[in-house]
């Protein structure tokens, strides 16, 4: 049982490490919150989501979490394990940050798709 609990341990520092150091996954943070506070706000106009729709919301939002996190540790074993330039390295460095890119479109397009059609029916009642 210690060992879990030091395991989870480190990984909550992990955690808290991207959110007090990573100026994207602070972004990606702000995003999850606000994303929440219009779906939370959405029953106060009888918009309310589906827990499917919630379900599809919170993969989506940890896509990107993860996929921002992953980046973040390849840059930075990459940037102690050849710290001068490297065009292989770069490569590398750009393709991790793709997978973000497209992490970050697919929870935008998610997002779109399930809230704004709700945000639309709460304003034009």
């Amino acid at each position: 049982m210690l060992r879990f609990y030091k395991s989870f341990r480190y990984a909550l520092n992990g955690f808290l490490l991207l959110l007090k150091t990573e100026r994207n996954f602070q972004i990606v943070a702000v995003c999850m919150v606000i994303t929440l506070i219009v779906g939370f706000s959405l029953d106060h106009f009888h918009q309310h989501l589906s827990r499917f729709e919630w379900a599809v919301l919170w993969l989506a939002m940890g896509l990107v979490f993860v996929s921002e996190a992953l980046n973040t540790a390849i840059e930075k074993t990459l940037d102690v394990l050849h710290p001068s330039q490297n065009e292989g390295v770069g490569k590398a460095k750009d393709m991790a940050a793709g997978a973000t890119l497209v992490a970050s479109t697919i929870a935008i397009i998610v997002g779109a798709y399930i809230l704004l059609p709700r945000i639309i029916a709460a304003f034009t009642l």
